[in-house]
């Protein structure tokens, strides 16, 4: 047993009793509803629990290149409920779908401890920013421009930072801005590994600044790459702002589940032997159904590597019931006017007819 993980148990002893049965799949003694706050000790052993070993992937995914996933937001908050808990792949992707859905905690599931730390980054930002505009200016390390306000849309904000220069001096203030909030107001016991993940997310937000893309490092693999900022001025089939940094009050429901700590950043293959049966076993004890799970295009590795079958036994252990909804990216047609990944939704509950 190592240290941290010693530190972990031990700080969240009076709250909850994690252990594992023989199938990999976490169980704990604790109150029988989603809370509406983890304290800190709750939060990272929580991690620690359902989380499994590094994986790896072809590139850092630092932000999405899936341009179109607004579009299917007004179908899912028909069908979808909110209050229940959500899943998720990747990166600020999730918080749009979770700024629509409202719900009670969120778990961003990946394969990599980078998509972790990219996560924990994002969280000390929220928590530091009060509004959309500052957490703009902190996440590239660029000084507030002038004329900003809480009406400004997000194509509005992202104009306004377009011509601000990178600040050396912000990036350094706002690194150990970020790991005070992390390592002093949170106390997490962070490695050295993640330290130096969150850093190394940091520094490429920095350098690129709102014209980073998917791959700032140059792999595409014939992906369509929108920036960080079309990204946020992209709206839904109806022409709605509807992303994360759309309006105040979007903005706002996000960072009040970082400060609460429920949204929660889990190391894990979805086909993996731990993260998504544990994340089933704690929902169900917390008798929560989950609203939404978003899998990128994740299936048609899973497929491609032999382990969907794997996938499909995690999903049946998910409490679900007709109303939850997977979101899928799919790669469009030939002649589809939407070029790279489209989003689609579908039920949960074709899970049961795998194959």
């Amino acid at each position: 047993m190592t240290r941290r993980w010693r530190l972990s148990v031990a700080g969240v002893a009076l709250a909850a009793l994690y252990w594992f049965a023989p199938g990999g799949a976490a169980r704990l003694t604790a109150a029988d509803t989603i809370p509406s706050r983890l304290n800190d000790q709750e939060f990272w052993s929580l991690i620690d629990a359902v989380s499994e070993p590094n994986g790896s992937f072809r590139s850092d995914n630092l932000l999405s290149n899936e341009l179109q996933f607004q579009h299917v937001i007004a179908e899912l908050t028909r069908v979808a409920k909110a209050g229940r808990a959500y899943l998720g792949v990747g990166p600020e992707q999730n918080f749009t779908y979770i700024a629509s859905l409202k719900p009670s905690i969120a778990f961003i599931v990946d394969v990599r401890r980078g998509n972790l730390d990219l996560h924990l980054l994002y969280k000390a930002l929220f928590e530091l920013s009060e509004t959309r505009a500052e957490f703009v200016g902190l996440l590239f390390a660029r000084p507030r421009p002038p004329g900003l306000s809480a009406r400004s849309s997000a194509k509005e904000i992202f104009d306004a930072y377009a011509p601000v220069a990178a600040s050396e001096r912000l990036y350094t203030e706002t690194v150990a801005r970020v790991r005070d909030r992390l390592f002093t107001t949170h106390r997490f016991d962070l490695s050295e590994d993640d330290v130096r993940g969150i850093e190394y997310v940091y520094r490429a937000y920095f350098m690129f600044g709102p014209d980073i893309k998917y791959s700032p490092q140059g792999l595409t693999g014939g992906t369509v790459q929108p920036t960080y900022a079309e990204l946020m001025a992209a709206t839904d089939a109806r022409g709605q702002p509807l992303g994360f940094l759309g309006s105040e009050d979007r903005f706002a429901f996000v960072k009040g589940l970082q400060t609460r700590n429920l949204i929660v950043p889990v190391v894990g293959n979805f086909a993996g032997p731990k993260a998504i049966r544990s994340v089933a076993a704690y929902l169900k004890q917390k008798e929560t159904t989950v609203a939404a799970f978003y899998l990128s295009n994740v299936e048609e590795y899973l497929r491609r590597d032999g382990l969907w079958l794997d996938f499909c036994a995690n999903v049946s252990l998910l409490p679900r019931d007709p109303a939850s909804t997977f979101i899928r990216s799919v790669r469009a047609a030939s002649g589809d006017p939407i070029d790279g990944l489209k989003s689609e939704l579908g039920p949960m509950s074709e899970i049961s007819n795998c194959r």
